[in-house]
């Protein structure tokens, strides 16, 4: 891996004793509407570059902070990004995590929520804040709302507890007034300034005249371990969304996909799915085939409880495993990250079924 590429520079032109004793923050820009700019032949939106970015937020210079930015080269529409650009996004922050309080990473909406979980689980023993901002219109537009959004993200990335450690040290998404942890959030919005949601987990913070934190919600990290990044994953999966009338012949031939490894299988309700008896058989030797099969609902707010009905029961029967109250996005690149690693079904079974960082919420038993 060569860290020698990831040189940032400073945007902060203040002198360095005068910065000497402030927080540092990277800012990160991998590409997204924020930082895109109107083709003036064709009317669409177009990546542009990191200078553009800097040039509609001047405020950027006002911040008694040190603030350095590495760029994606070229920026990233947020639909390319991939495990491999995931990959990317830990060996910037590992190389540069001693030399900065907290982490800013610019991003496109549309799969910031897949980067926000894939994170978590990559940055293991986090204990610095990571935030993940964007938005919905570029930040040269008159009413952009990119423009708070990152000088807020800024500020939460380098805010400190009276003792000196950050107040949020984990990954979080930043959008609209409201810190929400990462691998508990999904896009709900493809219109509105609040585009992002966190159904099952309240906000981190919430932010008015006043940044309010909710210090009893926030991760805290044991200060004795150190950061370990992780790079591996697995694609070998894929989301199955269960519908009234789905015929055999599609599950069929997607649970014998060559190579799958792993089912996010998004049933109804609380967790419930068709009792056709083809069904059942065909999930129970998907899973006798050693595909991990992972239940979540389709709904947006609540949590699968298979051992509430029987349709539920008839699913653990056949092999499925709760996966709580995740999120898509989070249920998805779990799955992804645990099979990268080369564990065994029966420890990658126990721990998606097990809380990592935060991602779902188990019942006391």
């Amino acid at each position: 891996r060569n860290y020698n590429a990831y040189l940032c520079r400073e945007i902060n032109k203040k002198s360095t004793d005068m910065l000497a004793n402030c927080p540092s923050v990277l800012l990160i820009y991998t590409g997204g509407t924020i930082g895109m700019i109107e083709n003036p032949e064709t009317g669409a939106l177009e990546n542009f570059d990191f200078d553009h970015l800097l040039k509609h937020v001047p405020e950027l210079k006002r911040f008694n902070y040190r603030i350095s930015s590495y760029q994606f080269a070229p920026p990233l529409d947020s639909s390319d990004m991939e495990p491999l650009y995931w990959a990317k996004l830990v060996e910037i922050i590992y190389h540069n995590y001693d030399n900065f309080d907290g982490f800013v990473i610019l991003h496109g909406t549309d799969t910031m929520a897949y980067t926000a979980s894939a994170l978590s689980f990559m940055l293991e023993n986090l204990s610095k804040p990571v935030i993940l901002t964007g938005s919905q219109l570029p930040i040269g537009t008159l009413r952009t709302d990119g423009k708070e959004n990152l000088i807020t993200a800024i500020e939460i990335a380098a805010a400190k507890n009276p003792d000196g450690t950050p107040i949020v040290p984990e990954v979080c998404i930043f959008f609209e007034n409201h810190l929400m942890r990462g691998n508990r959030t999904t896009k709900i919005n493809a219109e509105n300034f609040n585009a992002f949601r966190s159904f099952n987990y309240p906000p981190l913070a919430s932010v008015g005249i006043h940044i309010k934190y909710e210090l009893n919600l926030i991760h805290k990290p044991d200060p004795a371990k150190a950061l370990k990044p992780h790079y591996l994953f697995d694609t070998n999966v894929v989301i199955l969304t269960l519908f009234p009338g789905i015929q055999e012949s599609i599950v069929n031939s997607l649970l014998h996909v060559e190579g799958l490894k792993a089912v996010v299988l998004k049933t109804f309700g609380s967790g419930n799915a068709p009792q056709k008896p083809w069904f059942i058989r065909q999930l129970k030797e998907a899973t006798e085939r050693g595909i991990i099969i992972v239940n979540i609902t389709q709904c947006s707010s609540g949590a699968v409880e298979m051992e509430r009905y029987e349709t539920g029961i008839h699913l653990l029967e056949a092999g499925v495993i709760s996966g709580y109250d995740s999120t898509p996005e989070c249920a998805l690149t779990k799955l992804m990250f645990l099979l990268g690693h080369g564990l065994s079904n029966e420890e990658i079974r126990r721990k998606m079924n097990s809380c990592l960082v935060g991602e779902i919420t188990k019942s006391v038993d």
